[in-house]
């Protein structure tokens, strides 16, 4: 993947020089909250390095000021759902607010499409997680279901919503 040069942040590769950084932003309860429990919380350095190593092809850094501050990637579908990929990303709490994310998946999307034979990319998010919905949102992507009780983290079974984008 060429590097992604946008107006708040970048979508690049993991490097080696990433670890420290990954850990410091990875390393939040608030983010953690958000994510799969394949996201390790406490996230140590030994957990970055892991990540780092084993993050391509499809898992990319989102950098501001060339510091890694979160991340952004694709699981791809197999089978019958070959043509289809769930993306996924986090920001580090430090950076919510800015337009970071939207700016990212929109970025990210746009590269994934163009790059990619896939038809369809979907995002799960929480129900309590309104401000990853409102990214999605804002990258042009649409609610497509309230999927009942499909999530149990930190011992709550809740909603969650699927967004999609369409290539047309």
């Amino acid at each position: 993947m060429t590097e992604l040069m946008l107006k708040h942040c970048s979508v690049r590769e993991w490097r080696p020089t990433d670890a420290d950084s990954l850990v410091l932003h990875a390393n939040n309860i608030k983010v953690w909250r958000n994510l799969h429990d394949a996201f390790p919380l406490p996230y140590t350095r030994a957990d970055a390095e892991i990540w780092i190593q084993q993050a391509s092809p499809n898992h990319f850094a989102i950098a501001v000021d060339g510091a890694a501050v979160g991340g952004i990637g694709l699981h791809p579908g197999t089978d019958v759902h070959r043509r289809i990929a769930a993306i996924g990303y986090w920001l580090g709490e430090a950076f919510w607010g800015r337009g970071i994310a939207t700016e990212a998946v929109r970025a990210f999307t746009e590269y994934t499409f163009a790059t990619f034979d896939f038809v369809r990319l979907e995002a799960h998010v929480f129900e309590w997680n309104l401000a990853s919905a409102r990214v999605l949102e804002k990258a042009g992507y649409t609610l497509e279901a309230r999927l009942r009780k499909r999530v149990t983290k930190e011992s709550r079974t809740v909603d969650s919503f699927l967004y999609a984008l369409i290539r047309e």
